[in-house]
């Protein structure tokens, strides 16, 4: 059954209670008031009688149809009805009543059946000392008209049940409708292929119909399934960049592969057996070797790094700094002498924290080495520490021509590189710099870029608590 119809028929047994609670009500207060109402109308007229009965001895009014009206002589337990007296064959519940009076101080009034007559609404005052009056009024109005009454509710009540069960089922209907369109949209959904790689979700719930709770559950909705957009695309992006880093990695691997091979099978002839021609490819098949060394080694970190439930690869301590950075500097200036290079700290005090300086100290190498292959020889290189409360700042500067803008958000990514045209004999692999984010990350810092022609600069940033806010 749905939930607009199991809400239509719980509405409807609702309103039946409601119903026979108030007709109930209703019809007790009106029974009350017709009763009070003939109680009334018998003192008003006993009062006329008692008159009338104390004048002439007996009732000379004649009462209205169908009421009785009978005056009695009580002595003792014995009751003698005075003639004439217009009552009915059975008048056993009016002497009863008669014989009451007597000893009561105050008038009685009671509801007694008298036979082949029905249902009277008896009272009894006292005329005078040992003769009372009884009269006798039918009940049997005030029973028809509550009969009417009942009747006129239940089908008053039926017909606005009916009417309340129909209707409702329609409104209710109407204010479910965003619901069935949400439960539309589900079904959609299911119906929608998630396996692929770029899957996407165009099904939305629209309208504004339904009220504010189902405002906010359409919302609700709605965000889940941007959520659901955004976990597939990033999902998507993800499988995308696993794709493209198996192909690099298998590209870069195989290419000194190849060239070992290259080599080793160049030793199947007699003139690589020449000892001149043995030491020269034998120098080649070092330097290949050593190449795929430092990339698996660099994949190797990458991957413990990665890895959540492996800790870090990181043998801390505390260390300057500074000296690091000068040490990084000298590295580079002997290495790298087509390029000037300028060492700037501000810091005023020993920069000593807590990190791993053989990894930080790649950090700074692939740094600077990126800043050297990317521009022309002679471009200057700089590199400025500064300490601010809680972080200390290294950064990496050249006045080369910049990361275009379309590159700057990828260029940590792995086996990344901007100009695919370079070798990678002076390209590198391309995982430099997202060895370099890793490992800084891996100390609880991060690494920024900002670029422009004439000034690329890179910014370390590694947590330090020896420098508060004054």
């Amino acid at each position: 059954m749905r939930l607009g119809t199991r809400l239509a028929l719980g509405l409807g047994v609702l309103s039946l209670a409601v119903f026979a609670v108030v007709g109930t009500a209703l019809t007790a207060y009106m029974r009350d008031y017709l009763e009070q109402q003939l109680g009334d109308q018998l003192k008003l007229i006993q009062t006329v009688q008692a008159k009338d009965a104390a004048a002439h001895g007996t009732v000379r009014r004649k009462p209205y149809y169908g009421w009785y009206t009978a005056v009695y002589d009580v002595s003792g337990d014995s009751v003698a009805l005075r003639r004439p007296a217009d009552v009915p064959d059975d008048t056993r519940p009016l002497s009863e009543l008669a014989r009451a009076m007597a000893r009561s101080d105050t008038e009685l009034v009671r509801t007694a059946r008298i036979d082949g007559e029905g249902t009277y609404r008896l009272r009894g005052c006292e005329v005078e000392p040992g003769v009372v009056l009884v009269s006798a009024a039918p009940v049997e109005d005030v029973e028809k008209t509550l009969e009417r009454l009942v009747t006129v509710q239940v089908v008053v009540f039926a017909l606005a049940l009916t009417a309340l069960v129909v209707f409702g089922r329609r409104m209710l209907r109407r204010g479910l409708k965003p619901l069935s369109d949400m439960a539309y949209t589900a079904h959609g959904i299911t119906s929608h292929d998630l396996t692929e790689a770029a899957a996407r979700l165009p099904l939305r719930v629209d309208g504004r119909d339904g009220g504010r709770e189902v405002a906010e559950l359409r919302t609700a909705f709605n965000t889940m399934l941007e959520h659901i957009d955004d976990s597939l695309a990033v999902r998507a992006e993800a499988e995308l960049r696993l794709r493209r880093f198996v192909a690099d990695a298998s590209h870069e691997l195989r290419t000194p592969l190849m060239s070992v091979r290259g080599y080793a099978d160049l030793f199947q002839y007699a003139a690589a057996n020449e000892p001149a021609e043995r030491e020269k490819h034998l120098a080649r098949l070092r330097a290949e070797a050593a190449r795929m060394g430092i990339l698996l080694d660099d994949l190797l970190l990458l991957a413990r790094l990665d890895a959540e439930e492996v800790e870090a690869p990181l043998r801390t301590a505390d260390t300057d700094l500074t000296e690091l950075v000068q040490q990084a500097a000298d590295a580079f200036r002997a290495g790298r002498p087509t390029h000037p290079l300028t060492v700037t700290a501000h810091a005023t005090e020993p920069l000593v924290l807590r990190l791993d300086p053989q990894r930080i100290r790649q950090v700074l190498d692939n740094l600077l080495a990126n800043a050297a292959v990317h521009t022309p020889p002679g471009t200057p290189v700089s590199v400025e520490l500064d300490a601010v409360p809680g972080r200390v700042l290294v950064r990496v500067a050249d006045a080369g021509p910049g990361i275009p803008a379309d590159h700057r958000d990828r260029v940590f990514d792995r086996f990344y590189r901007v100009d695919k045209a370079r070798t990678r004999d002076r390209g590198g692999s391309g995982l430099g710099l997202a060895v370099a984010r890793s490992l800084v990350r891996a100390h609880g810092g991060d690494i920024g870029l900002t670029s422009r022609p004439g000034a690329t600069v890179f910014t370390v940033r590694l947590p330090y608590r020896g420098l508060t806010e004054v």
